[in-house]
């Protein structure tokens, strides 16, 4: 596993390198209505496949651009670009995602912050590190003193007022509410400590794999907002530090929408 590791980390450079040397993006499309893709993603996802297809040839990819062992309960599922609206922005919260599937369980996490130089990374059983130095959940055990992470799916122009209404549910009773854009970063600011919580919406295997498996060796938790384990395949997570899972979920759980 610690070979994966290498890997999955190296990957996560070469990609982190594409980014850096790209700055901003000359090229920006849609995939949907707000749902970008740059010449960057795609050069960032081809550096990753061709180290991953060169060193792990046994193992497929199941990545955001190029698709792949989407029904695979053994593949590597990669974000090449984990927010790429902030990158086309100039806003410097984004990163590269690399998680490693066995036999359906997330086994290794590695999730690359380019701007910040960090590599954060964790196997099952053997803790959370970042650049190296263990990580691990903050200690906070109360709503009222914690500081919560979100995002808004890209459905938010037709279903805004849903989606807000958890957002106000919950700023009513923690210290603060941050949305960053980028949830793969969220969680491992979850991980770290630098966020207690965090929850959001549709988002897609890329985006959460990772950071599933950093925040549970780091000692959070993540389930489903009702605390079912969380459907890897549609997740709408809920990811807390442990002690704030019960009475998070309570709130989002509470909220009635129109």
């Amino acid at each position: 596993m610690k070979n994966y590791l290498a890997v999955a980390k190296n990957a996560a450079l070469d990609a982190s390198q594409v980014i850096l040397d790209a700055r901003r993006p000359r090229n920006v499309h849609h995939k949907g209505r707000i749902d970008l893709v740059t010449e960057v993603d795609l050069a960032s996802e081809a550096a990753i496949r061709r180290r991953l297809e060169k060193e792990t040839p046994h193992i497929p990819v199941f990545a955001e651009e190029g698709g792949g062992a989407q029904n695979d309960r053994t593949r590597w599922i990669v974000d090449p670009l984990d927010g790429t609206t902030n990158f086309v922005h100039g806003f410097e919260m984004y990163g590269v995602s690399i998680a490693l599937e066995m036999d359906g369980e997330l086994v290794l996490g590695v999730i690359a912050d380019p701007v910040r130089k960090r590599v954060y990374a964790a196997i099952q059983g053997q803790g959370a590190y970042c650049n190296e130095e263990r990580i691990q959940v903050s200690t906070t055990a109360t709503l009222p003193a914690a500081l919560v992470g979100t995002g808004f799916p890209y459905d938010r122009h037709e279903r805004a007022d849903e989606y807000l209404a958890y957002v106000a549910a919950v700023m009513k009773v923690v210290q603060g509410v941050r949305r960053a854009g980028a949830a793969s970063m969220d969680m491992a600011m979850l991980a770290s400590g630098q966020l207690d919580a965090f929850w959001e919406f549709h988002l897609a295997p890329w985006d959460v794999a990772a950071g599933i498996v950093l925040v549970q060796e780091a000692g959070g938790v993540v389930t489903g907002h009702d605390l079912s384990p969380l459907d890897l395949d549609a997740p709408s997570p809920l990811a807390t530090n442990g002690h704030l899972q019960r009475e998070l979920s309570h709130i989002l759980r509470s909220v009635t929408t129109t």
